[in-house]
């Protein structure tokens, strides 16, 4: 008897260590929001802040199952983008336009084939983007995408205009982008997620500032598309005086807060703010004032080993490229203070981490780490099959 009553105990100790380890376990949700921050001192010398929702659910970001099968399982499409960037194709001025991007069709010879094979694909789906987006766009022409000089500069892949990709051009008024972005998102994102605030609501505020653009992505997958809503603001010749970097100052706030989206569980990885510096020399960051996560090498790319406290990890954090991101872990905001670094000065010193200290739940968090953060700069890098 005495023995029973020690198994009920010690079975009762193991359920309730079971639920607290569960009720802290890390979750990963399909919707993701992105703030990134690119200073250009390399190339066009401009900085660039941009706030991108994705998702592969429809439901989350609302395209009709029909059409977005139709279009992940055409598998010469590789894209279908709306847009009003200013010359979205060269060609097109002061019009808003919605792309269809064709892969190349070997067999098709010369300009004539080639726009025809495009031709033939995209009008089967226009009327219906038309009708999804409330636009009513127009064809305008075939480009033909002969090189990938700035996918290579920034490291995309080259999905929306790389070399053998083709896009049908369809034209509309241009729109400005407030009027543009409220409309879109409203068809787009769910009213859950609009009033769940985050990053959504910086991207709402950015869309009112000058040089504001937004775009609209379908790139479909082997088994969904990825669906991406982003916001962006130039910021013309700006970066070359920039060595102390504040990244909410190009997002216009000083607070930036995570979408109450994700308030029901522990999803530090589905909230990531991106800084990209690319420099014409040699540099490094410094003087960081926030929080740096302890992370592991694996695979040639930093991982956190620590995703329940905040902080950024710089990866690389010296050279002419470097990218950090920052995680919330189980905090919901950070003010502008804590985001704050430098460029140049003495080399960052990184904390040092136990490479023996692995366990299993480490390695499974490692593994769920490196697919998140693989989403959360998917647009940037651009779509890599």
């Amino acid at each position: 008897m005495q023995n029973i009553l020690v198994l009920i105990v010690v079975f009762g100790i193991m359920i309730f260590a079971t639920n607290e380890i569960f009720s802290q376990e890390m979750s990963l949700a399909t919707f993701q929001e992105t703030a990134q921050v690119l200073i250009d001192k390399s190339i066009s010398q401009n900085v660039s802040a941009s706030i991108t929702l994705q998702s592969t659910s429809i439901q989350e970001i609302k395209i009709p199952s029909e059409l977005e099968q139709r279009i992940r399982e055409n598998d010469r499409i590789s894209a279908v983008t709306l847009t009003n960037q200013n010359q979205c194709i060269l060609g097109v001025d002061n019009d808003s336009c919605i792309l269809i991007n064709v892969k190349r069709d070997p067999a098709d010879k010369n300009f004539l084939q080639i726009q025809n094979s495009t031709l033939r694909i995209s009008e089967q789906f226009i009327d219906e983007i038309n009708e999804v987006f409330d636009t009513n766009a127009e064809f305008h022409s075939t480009f033909i995408h002969t090189n990938d000089e700035t996918s290579r500069a920034l490291e995309t892949s080259g999905v929306i205009s790389g070399r053998g990709t083709i896009s049908a051009v369809y034209t509309m008024p241009m729109e400005d982008t407030a009027s543009m972005y409220e409309k879109i998102s409203a068809i787009l994102i769910p009213k859950v997620i609009r009033e769940s605030g985050g990053f959504y609501d910086v991207a709402q505020n950015l869309s009112t500032q000058e040089n504001s653009k937004m775009t609209f992505s379908i790139i479909p997958t082997e088994n969904k598309s990825l669906l991406q809503l982003k916001l962006s603001v130039d910021y013309p010749q700006t970066a070359p005086t920039i060595n102390e970097v504040n990244p909410l100052k190009f997002l216009k706030t000083d607070e930036l807060k995570r979408s109450k989206y994700f308030s029901s569980g522990f999803y530090p990885l589905n909230s990531i703010l991106q800084v990209v510096i690319l420099s014409p020399d040699e540099t490094n960051i410094s003087d960081v004032k926030g929080n740096i996560i302890p992370a592991q090498l694996i695979d040639g790319e930093k991982i956190p080993i620590e995703i329940t406290k905040p902080g950024w990890i710089f990866d690389p954090a010296e050279g002419t490229r470097i990218q950090g991101k920052y995680i919330f872990g189980e905090t919901t905001s950070v003010n502008a203070e804590k985001l704050i670094f430098s460029i140049g000065g003495n080399q960052l010193q990184t904390p040092k981490t136990n490479e023996t200290s692995f366990d299993e739940s480490t390695i499974v968090v490692i593994i769920i780490t490196i697919v998140a953060i693989a989403a959360a700069i998917f647009y940037l890098k651009g779509y890599k099959k």
